[in-house]
C-alpha cells in the first residue's frame, strides 16, 4: 500500500490516443520507479470510432488495445504496487471491466477492479430535456433539440472524484468513460494526499500536470517545433509527472529514452487544444497564465505557483451525431493550363451527376503547384479533390465514384486518382453542449457495489486572475531581416470539435514583446488567408512567452465530418511557421 506520508506522487502516462505506442505500458513499469499508470485513449474522434465498432458488435465500444496491454503488464503492477487509471473504457466500460477480470482470471491474479460511468446521456436524453436540461451549443446559439440531428452518443466529462474514492477503497485498475483528460492524472494525486474539493490551486496544478502528459510524447519532444533540439526520437520516452503535497510537480522521463523535456516541450503541450487562460476542468478552474516554468536540469522541468478557482456550474458534453454520409476522390493532375483541365473537370462531373443540387453538398479543392519546370515526374502533381455529402449512402458511394470514373476517357488529359475509389462513410457531426451538473451524476462500480457522486460545482463567475503584470516586456528594434517566423517561434495546434486552436511562442522576454506587438487577429489573417473569414480571438501567456489563437468554426462540423485536409489542424501551427515577417536582428542573437 502507498504510503501517503511520501512527499511525492510519481504518475507516468502510457497513452495519448487510441492507437498509441502499444510498448509504452511495458516500457513505464520496466524504466524507473512509477506509482500510477494513467492514459488518455479518448479524443472527439475516437468517440465517433468507438460509436461505429459498439454499433457493429454491442460487447465492444472501449479501446481494445489497453485490454492487451494490460495482459502484458497486470502481473508486474500488482507485484511492484502500482495502480492504473485510464479512461479506455469509452462507451463501455463495463465491458472492459469484464473484459479485464477475464484477462485476470487466465493468467491467474486478482486484481480488484472497478469502473466508473454516468457520463453515458443516451438513455437518458429524453428525460433530461423533460427536466430542462437543454444542451446548448457550445458556440451556436441553439439546443440538440433545435438542431433537428439525431444523436448516437452524448457523454458528458465528469470530475475526478469518482477515481478517488475507488482509489480509497483500494481499486488497483480503474476504468472510465468519459472523464475529462486531467481527471485520470487529479485523481491519483487527490487521493495520494488526501485533498479537499476546495483545494483549489493544488487540484489547478494537478490540472496542468495532466493536461501536460495527457498526450504521451508531445510533452516529451514529439510534434516539437524546434525538432533539431531532440537528441533521438527512436522510443520517445513517455512523460512522467512527479507531483509533491502542494501540488508543484515536475515533468520528466525514464532515463536512456529518446526524446526530450525541455521547457519548449512543456510550453508546447500548455498552449495545445485550450483557448482562454482559464483551463476549465469539471472540478477546477486552473489559470494557466499564472504558472512558473523551470528548467529543473536535463530532461526534468519543474511547474509551480498554479493558481486555482472554483469551478462552473456546467459541464461538457460531446454529442456525436448522425449527419449523412460522406465520401472523397483525390485526382492528381498535371500538364499544360491545370487551372482550364480543373474547370473542365468540375463542370462535366456537374453535367454527369444532373447539376449541384444532385448531392446535398458538394465541395471542390485544388491545390495548384506552382512548380512550372518540375525535375520529376512527381514534382508535376496538383492536387484536385471532390467531396461529396449527402443523406443516402447508395448516392454518395457507388453513384459518386462512377460519375467520377466516367471522366476518365472523356476529358482533358494528365490526370490519375491517387487511390482507388471506395464506399460512402458515415458522417458524425460534432454537437458540444453544456448541461448543468445537477443533472449528472458518477457511478463507482466496485466489488459488487454502486456508489452515487455528485459532480462539483459553483455558483460563481469564473475568476480572471492576471500575472506578470510587472515583469518589463517592453521592446525596441531597428534593423531587421525578412525570415519566416519559424526561426525564433515555436507552435503546436490542433483541433476543438470544429474549432482550431495556434498557440505561438518565443525563448526570451524580448521576442515575445516582439511577437505580441506583430502578430495581432488582423496580422494572423492577413499571413494565414485561410482563416480570413472566421471568427478569431487571441489570448495572452505571458508567462509562458506566448499567444493562442481559437479559429472558431475553421474545423467545419468537427474532424469526422470536415473536408479539409488536415481534418484536425496538427499542421496549421508549422504552416504558420514558414510565413516570412520583418524580424529584428537582435532577436536573432538572442535567440541562439
Amino acid at each position: 500500500m502507498e504510503g501517503k506520508a511520501k512527499n511525492k506522487v510519481i504518475i507516468a502516462n502510457i497513452s495519448g490516443f487510441y492507437g498509441d505506442r502499444f510498448s509504452a505500458a511495458r516500457e513505464m513499469i520496466d524504466g524507473g520507479p512509477v506509482d500510477f499508470l494513467t492514459g488518455d485513449y479518448l479524443a472527439e474522434l475516437t468517440m465517433a470510432i468507438l460509436f461505429k465498432a459498439k454499433s457493429k458488435k454491442a460487447d465492444l465500444g472501449y479501446a481494445r488495445t489497453f485490454l492487451k496491454q494490460m495482459e502484458g503488464i497486470m502481473g508486474d503492477c500488482l507485484d511492484k504496487n502500482i495502480r492504473v487509471v485510464v479512461n479506455a473504457g469509452g462507451l463501455n466500460p463495463l465491458g472492459l471491466a469484464e473484459g479485464l477480470k477475464s484477462v485476470a482470471k487466465h493468467l491467474g491474479l486478482h486484481p480488484k477492479i472497478a469502473y466508473i460511468d454516468g457520463d453515458d446521456l443516451m438513455p437518458s436524453l429524453l428525460e433530461l430535456r423533460s427536466k430542462g436540461a437543454r444542451l446548448q451549443h457550445l458556440e451556436k446559439n441553439i439546443t440538440l433539440s433545435e438542431s433537428g440531428m439525431m444523436p448516437v452518443s452524448a457523454n458528458a466529462y465528469l470530475g475526478c472524484w469518482g477515481i478517488v474514492k475507488a482509489l480509497d477503497l483500494g481499486a488497483d485498475i480503474i476504468v472510465t468513460g468519459r472523464v475529462a483528460d486531467t481527471s485520470v492524472v487529479m485523481g491519483p494525486a487527490a487521493h495520494h494526499f488526501g485533498w479537499k474539493q476546495n483545494d483549489w490551486d493544488q487540484l489547478a496544478s494537478a490540472a496542468t500536470a495532466g493536461h501536460i502528459i495527457e498526450c504521451s510524447g508531445q510533452a516529451s519532444g514529439g510534434n516539437y517545433s524546434f525538432f533539431e533540439e531532440v537528441p533521438s526520437f527512436t522510443k520517445v520516452g513517455f512523460p512522467i509527472a512527479e507531483i509533491s503535497r502542494t501540488g508543484d510537480f515536475s515533468i520528466t522521463k525514464h532515463p536512456n529514452t529518446g526524446g526530450l523535456v525541455s521547457i519548449g516541450t512543456v510550453t508546447a503541450q500548455l498552449l495545445y487544444e485550450i483557448n482562454a487562460p482559464e483551463y476549465i476542468t469539471p472540478d477546477v478552474v486552473a489559470h494557466f497564465d499564472t504558472i512558473n516554468i523551470v528548467q529543473e536540469s536535463p530532461d526534468r522541468v519543474s511547474v509551480s505557483d498554479v493558481k486555482g478557482s472554483p469551478p462552473t456550474r456546467t459541464s461538457k458534453v460531446t454529442v456525436n451525431c448522425l449527419g449523412g454520409f460522406q465520401n472523397m476522390m483525390q485526382l492528381y493532375i498535371l500538364g499544360l493550363d491545370v487551372d482550364k483541365k480543373v474547370d473542365i473537370l468540375k463542370t462535366e462531373f456537374l453535367n454527369n451527376i444532373g447539376g449541384p443540387a444532385s448531392f446535398d453538398k458538394i465541395d471542390f479543392h485544388f491545390i495548384k503547384n506552382i512548380n512550372e519546370d518540375p525535375s520529376t515526374h512527381e514534382e508535376a502533381f496538383s492536387t484536385f479533390r471532390v467531396t461529396v455529402i449527402d443523406k443516402d449512402p447508395q448516392k454518395a458511394g457507388k453513384f459518386f465514384t462512377s460519375k467520377m470514373i466516367e471522366l476518365a476517357l472523356c476529358a482533358p488529359p494528365g490526370w490519375c486518382m491517387s487511390a482507388p475509389p471506395g464506399p460512402a462513410k458515415p458522417r458524425i457531426i460534432h454537437f458540444p453542449a453544456l448541461i448543468e451538473k445537477k443533472y449528472l451524476k458518477q457511478q463507482l462500480h466496485y466489488q459488487n457495489e454502486d456508489i452515487y457522486l455528485a459532480e462539483v460545482t459553483s455558483s460563481e463567475d469564473i475568476q480572471v486572475i492576471k500575472s506578470y503584470d510587472s515583469l518589463d516586456f517592453s521592446f525596441h528594434h531597428e534593423e531587421t531581416e525578412i525570415l519566416p517566423l519559424g526561426t525564433i517561434y515555436a507552435a503546436r495546434s490542433g483541433d476543438k470539435g470544429g474549432n482550431a486552436n495556434l498557440g505561438i511562442w518565443g525563448k526570451t522576454n524580448a521576442s515575445y514583446a516582439f511577437l505580441e506587438q506583430l502578430l495581432s487577429v488582423e496580422k494572423l489573417k492577413e499571413l494565414l488567408p485561410e482563416t480570413a473569414s472566421f471568427k478569431i480571438a487571441r489570448f495572452e501567456f505571458p508567462n509562458l512567452l506566448g499567444l493562442n489563437f481559437y479559429i472558431k468554426g475553421f474545423l467545419q462540423e468537427g474532424v469526422a465530418a470536415t473536408t479539409k485536409m488536415d481534418g484536425q489542424a496538427k499542421t496549421l501551427g508549422e504552416y504558420l511557421r514558414m510565413k516570412k515577417v520583418q524580424i529584428p536582428k537582435e532577436l536573432l542573437d538572442g535567440n541562439k
